[in-house]
């Protein structure tokens, strides 16, 4: 069964975004694929320095369990929360991790989250900072959850922006399970 790990880039605890990748992993669930939501609430990695490229540092240890669980997925869902116009740093800083052993080549959906009625910039973020050594294969689809504290919310849409959202969110994961 096809694998999609969904990362929830936010740093805050009980964030938007992660109630989003959770939202999201049932109907990666309903749509016959195999979920593993990755929460980065909490800043469980330090900033990124060289060091980490040494399979015996403390980095490359301590991201061990993160590089296993994105080696084993057939593709990501890649959550990023818009702070002031840009992907959360915590999402960035954890794709500098990455490589193309654990990433590379394989589909992953953008899915910004933004409190506002904005949300485009992570998307141009990610697509433009966040790809060029790990050869991640981010999709020409993307997800931009606008006012996401009227979102996704209960077992049924509260409004028609609601049932909009949910539809786009099925579309836009059916797009991930062709890739």
């Amino acid at each position: 069964m096809t694998k999609i790990v969904l990362i929830a880039g936010s740093h805050r605890q009980n964030s938007e975004s992660g109630r989003v990748a959770d939202y999201l992993a049932s109907r990666v669930a309903a749509l016959g694929m195999t979920p593993d939501v990755m929460k980065l609430e909490g800043h469980p990695l330090p900033l990124w320095d060289e060091t980490a490229w040494n399979p015996d540092s403390d980095l490359a240890k301590r991201f061990a369990p993160y590089a296993a669980r994105l080696t084993s997925a057939d593709g990501f869902v890649v959550i990023a929360p818009e702070y002031a116009g840009m992907a959360a740093a915590t999402v960035k800083n954890f794709m500098l991790y990455t490589n193309a052993a654990m990433v590379g080549h394989k589909p992953a959906l953008i899915t910004s989250v933004s409190a506002g009625n904005n949300g485009v910039y992570p998307i141009t973020d990610l697509h433009v900072t966040s790809y060029k050594n790990n050869r991640i294969a981010y999709l020409p689809e993307h997800l931009i959850v606008r006012n996401v504290g009227s979102v996704f919310k209960g077992d049924a849409p509260a409004n028609d922006d609601d049932a909009y959202m949910r539809d786009r969110a099925d579309y836009a994961l059916g797009v991930l399970k062709k890739y």
